[in-house]
């Protein structure tokens, strides 16, 4: 069961009330720019293999970003990844638009996913639990969703790949409260971190979501 846990001694209650308020700032900024980079990319038409490099190169201005969060590059390096990683995105969108009902599609992806993610961070922010324990499992069923996307690289199954989007729906609802829970009980102190971490929860929150939306329209 999960308990109650007061905030860290090393933050105050003003401290804490201060990252938050950074935090949503500065992932309600960064999610607007993804959005802007989605759709040039999508505008350019990038192709799959663009889509990938993209994808790859926002891994490496991840460990940068993370690497940097404590200085004033920061800023810049957490805008330049979430740009990449919203870029990356462009061929999948403009597939999706491509498909009957397509831009529906991603609207209700999108509204669905910005429903959950505000209202566990709610419960998560007025709660004040302390979802720690949730760690060990949630890092186990990446690992999993992981080998299972490896896998399927090669075997291709339709099957498999929306067992995988729904796990990582779950996985990323569980992914939020532990998230927030952290910047809550003191458990995160740099809102440039904390940031990242949220993002990258909603945008694979987002993905999981419109791929299994999308699954009775994939040709």
């Amino acid at each position: 069961m999960s308990q109650v846990s007061t905030i860290s001694p090393s933050l105050t209650t003003t401290e804490v009330n201060k990252l938050l308020k950074n935090t949503y700032m500065l992932l309600s900024m960064t999610l607007a720019f993804a959005a802007v980079c989605a759709g040039l990319a999508m505008a350019l038409h990038i192709s799959p293999m663009m889509s990938l490099g993209l994808s790859l190169g926002s891994l490496v201005l991840l460990f940068v970003t993370l690497k940097k969060a404590d200085s004033a590059a920061g800023i810049f390096w957490v805008f330049a990844f979430t740009g990449m990683q919203g870029a990356s995105l462009g061929y999948i969108l403009n597939h999706y638009v491509g498909m009957a009902n397509g831009p529906s599609i991603i609207m209700q992806a999108f509204g669905l996913t910005s429903i959950i993610f505000v209202s566990l961070s709610a419960y998560a922010l007025t709660t004040k639990k302390d979802f720690s324990f949730m760690g060990g499992f949630l890092f186990a069923g990446l690992l999993v969703m992981i080998g299972a996307a490896i896998i399927n690289i090669f075997v291709g199954s339709s099957v498999l790949f929306m067992a995988m989007n729904a796990g990582i729906a779950l996985l990323m609802t569980g992914f939020i409260l532990y998230d927030t829970s952290r910047i809550v009980n003191g458990g995160e102190t740099n809102y440039i971190r904390a940031t990242v971490s949220l993002f990258l929860d909603f945008l694979n929150l987002f993905m999981s979501l419109l791929h299994l939306l999308g699954m009775g329209n994939d040709d």
